[in-house]
């Protein structure tokens, strides 16, 4: 299976080439702009010469059978429109892209076209958070904070706050009728920013400080007179009297932790069978975003 990466950041040094480098049966292509990074992320996973491209012609001309998207997210919507004409089944990081209208255009050219199209949500299929489902979820708190980042609004809730609004959407355990947004800005600048969901019998808070003096991603999902708490997806605390901590093994390794692994693995599995993934759910955590971006904005006369 010849698997493009198309561009060599960090996300994808760190998290994602580590998984594809080792998977048995990948034909592993590089795609970069910046040639000393091509040739020195090249040489760390023994991807031949040949398996190298600076242009996403040359990467198409090799005939991919599957893409990875790690570029920026500006340059998302004219890549991926790319790959999903050429017929490539399509794994891009989040967001799909900064505006609505366009991550509105790729899900609705993935579908014309018939080509899978999926958005890298990780945290669904992180183990911490995933073993949630099987939780009582009456109330769900999610933070994820970060020290000295405040941000232009659509720029943080597009890139990093979005994290945040799909998990509460994938852990919610009914449908949502009532949407709150509170917010900090100050300059132009997003400070902090808190999402309520509720809906029958149920309350989902997401909050994101970017001056809170930590970094830090702590879930608590509680209910029926317990509650667990997932501190930065790797221990795992149960209250029910005395609490009970488990912690990841030490061999564990960060890209199983987060989900990704999981997630690529199951991306690759549904292109070796021939399964056409929808990222039309994708695109709702996109609409809500947008919603939040919004109300910030009209709120705050932020941008």
């Amino acid at each position: 299976m010849k698997v493009g990466c198309i561009g060599l950041g960090d996300i994808a040094r760190k998290a994602y080439l580590p998984v594809l480098g080792t998977q048995p049966g990948i034909d592993l292509h590089l795609q970069t702009r910046t040639p000393a990074t091509l040739e020195r992320v090249g040489d760390s996973l023994r991807v031949p010469s040949a398996q190298r491209h600076t242009t996403l012609d040359s990467l198409l001309d090799a005939g991919l059978d599957a893409a990875f998207v790690h570029a920026p997210t500006a340059v998302h919507p004219e890549i991926v429109t790319r790959l999903l004409e050429a017929g490539v089944p399509t794994y891009v990081d989040k967001p799909l892209a900064y505006e609505l209208a366009d991550s509105e255009r790729l899900v609705a050219l993935a579908e014309r076209r018939g080509v899978s199209l999926s958005v890298g949500f990780n945290r669904r299929h992180a183990p911490g958070y995933a073993q949630c489902l099987d939780h009582p979820r009456e109330l769900i708190l999610l933070q994820k904070n970060r020290t000295g980042l405040p941000e232009e609004p659509r720029s943080m809730i597009l890139d990093d706050f979005i994290h945040v609004v799909d998990t509460l959407r994938f852990l919610v355990p009914g449908p949502v009728d009532d949407v709150t947004v509170r917010a900090r800005v100050e300059d132009g600048l997003l400070h902090h920013v808190v999402l309520q969901l509720a809906g029958d019998g149920f309350t989902a808070l997401g909050v994101m400080n970017r001056l809170s003096g930590s970094n830090e991603e702590i879930l608590e999902v509680s209910g029926q007179d317990t509650k667990r708490q997932v501190v930065n997806l790797a221990e795992v605390i149960d209250h029910k009297g005395q609490p009970t901590v488990r912690r990841r093994g030490d061999w564990v390794p960060v890209s199983r932790q987060r989900g990704i692994e999981q997630t690529v693995l199951a991306f690759l599995d549904a292109v070796r069978a021939g399964e056409v993934l929808s990222a039309r759910d994708a695109l709702a955590t996109h609409e809500l975003c947008e919603r939040v971006v919004r109300e910030v904005r009209d709120r705050h006369g932020a941008s």
